[in-house]
């Protein structure tokens, strides 16, 4: 059947991950198509609703500081800011030993020697492309002693976060001539009925089918199934279906759905997923475009995390923050009612992040005592068990005090992991907190009420790794003239994820299967010889 419309390159889905393939591929000389689920009003898939926040390997402050800019706009930093600057190296190895240590050593080794490897090559595209960065002040740095002390090496993100960097990618896109259609979803993909190989893809576009052929290949950036409830409760579990959906409500399991029907390989952490600390009172089924990111709340090592029988339920100080804040999630959807409190005392709130925790942000209660705050939770209905919730407090208090005396010589410093715990020889609690154990003790005390909020899935296709191309079930080889990139494919992350990893993937294997793809459709062209992608 002769397709309606024919391009080089076709691409399913308009976030990070999908752009970065779509305009490489142009950049590479194919003629692009891009189609997006959602119209453009409330386009940008996951890409818009994050912090924009990328993890990659640098040499220190010198090797980025050129691509940085200020928030009016400015290039670079000035001299005396610099000087305050104290930010360590994050080499192939501290990258590589983060993966390993936060999967438990289940990533697929290829996929994340490819991630590392090539971290600091898709940063450099961004930068000679015009995406802007800047620090991380207010996300991965805090201020000790007159210096401003960036941890857990992720440093950097985009200026305007996921917002501007989705307009920066439509932007550029069409710039190098993509094509895009919006309010697109795609249905089913096109084979060659004796080879197998994917031909084009079938959409919905301005209400009409259309059959639209790719003569290098699909490349699948639709995202994972984090946003259908079904699916969700089906391979996460029961009460999966409860979680809030932090980002794109278009992310429904369409890639995984199109792929194997015509026998894509499955693999990855299919019960897992990324999943945080969220505020209870935030909209279900879909992220909210004007606070975005901001509904996350992520100050809990600053201060102690009980359910609503009054206890706590996680070390709140096993890592540093961007190394749990994906896993806690799922720990708030066990509780009771699927809710938590995280709580601090008047020193401990001096350091959250106003972005999250400001009073136009999210629902602030505060008391001038931990027994006036306990009676507010009890009388909202929320809190279950007012003594306990006492007692869990008194204890951990008492657990700290004790740490303190007998090791005095301990000092609280929340850029690094710095052994503050309640783990004491005259005193331990049952449930550790292992860094940034300091008392509760001094009102005002604040609470903030979180449930769980998903962000992506992490079950997906498999594919390889030096091409991006999707893998088949039945014969272990690449499915040809089919790709796949993003938060879609499967088997990097497990059970948890290095903070800022997933915007990376995506452009490492969106600048992997675009060029791919350009380059299987040149090889047609000089009569079928396949033909390496662009170099990237």
């Amino acid at each position: 059947m002769i397709p309606d419309e024919t391009y080089d390159v076709v691409v399913a889905g308009g976030g990070n991950a999908g752009f970065t393939a779509a305009t490489t591929a142009a950049q590479s000389g194919a003629r692009v198509l891009l189609i997006e689920k959602a119209p453009f009003s409330d386009a940008g898939g996951n890409t818009f609703y994050t912090a924009g926040s990328y993890r990659t390997c640098f040499g220190g402050l010198d090797d980025i500081l050129p691509y940085l800019y200020q928030a009016d706009g400015t290039n670079g930093l000035p001299q005396d800011l610099v000087e305050k600057i104290e930010m360590a190296p994050y080499t192939k190895e501290d990258f590589h030993a983060d993966i390993q240590r936060v999967t438990k050593g289940r990533a697929d080794p290829v996929l994340a020697k490819t991630l590392v490897d090539r971290s600091r090559d898709a940063m450099q595209w961004l930068f000679d492309n015009g995406c802007r960065f800047q620090l991380a002040f207010n996300r991965q740095a805090f201020e000790v002693d007159g210096k401003f002390k960036f941890w857990g090496g992720m440093v950097m993100n985009t200026v305007g976060q996921g917002k501007e960097l989705f307009r920066y990618h439509a932007d550029l896109a069409q710039k190098n001539g993509v094509t895009i259609y919006w309010s697109t979803p795609a249905t089913s993909l096109i084979t060659d009925p004796t080879t197998n190989a994917v031909t084009g893809l079938e959409i919905i576009h301005n209400g009409l089918k259309k059959r639209i052929g790719a003569t290098g290949g699909v490349i699948l950036a639709c995202g994972g199934f984090e946003a259908s409830p079904a699916l969700r409760t089906k391979y996460l579990g029961p009460g999966w279906d409860l979680a809030h959906v932090r980002g794109c409500k278009y992310n429904t399991g369409d890639g995984h759905r199109m792929a194997t029907q015509i026998g894509a390989q499955l693999t990855g952490n299919f019960s897992g997923c990324h999943s945080v600390a969220w505020d209870a009172n935030s909209p279900t089924q879909s992220g909210d475009r004007i606070l975005t990111n901001q509904y996350t709340k992520s100050g809990y090592p600053l201060g102690v995390m009980l359910n609503s029988s009054g206890h706590r339920f996680v070390d709140e100080g096993f890592d540093m923050r961007n190394f749990t804040y994906a896993v806690f999630g799922k720990e708030i959807l066990k509780q009771p009612g699927g809710i938590a409190f995280q709580i601090w005392d008047a020193d401990g709130a001096k350091w959250l992040r106003k972005e999250e925790y400001a009073d136009d942000v999210t629902k602030n209660i505060r008391a001038d005592t931990l027994e006036e705050l306990a009676d507010i939770l009890v009388q909202r209905g929320r809190l279950r068990d007012k003594p306990q919730f006492l007692q869990t407090i008194r204890a951990y208090n008492e657990a700290v005090d004790a740490f303190r005396a007998e090791n005095p010589h301990k000092r609280f410093d929340p850029s690094i992991r710095d052994g503050l715990s309640t783990q004491s020889k005259s005193q331990s609690l049952p449930l550790a907190k292992s860094n940034w154990a300091i008392a509760v003790k001094k009102g005002p005390f604040s609470c903030v009420e979180v449930t769980c909020g998903i962000t992506f899935t992490f079950g997906g296709l498999a594919i390889d790794a030096g091409t991006g191309g999707v893998v088949s079930e039945a014969t272990g080889r690449n499915i040809e003239g089919l790709y796949c990139t993003g938060e879609l494919l499967g088997g990097l992350f497990w059970d948890n994820y290095p903070g800022g990893s997933g915007l990376t993937m995506g452009t490492v294997m969106g600048r992997i299967a675009g060029g791919e793809a350009a380059g299987r459709a040149r090889g047609k062209e000089k009569g079928g010889e396949r033909r390496e992608g662009a170099r990237l």
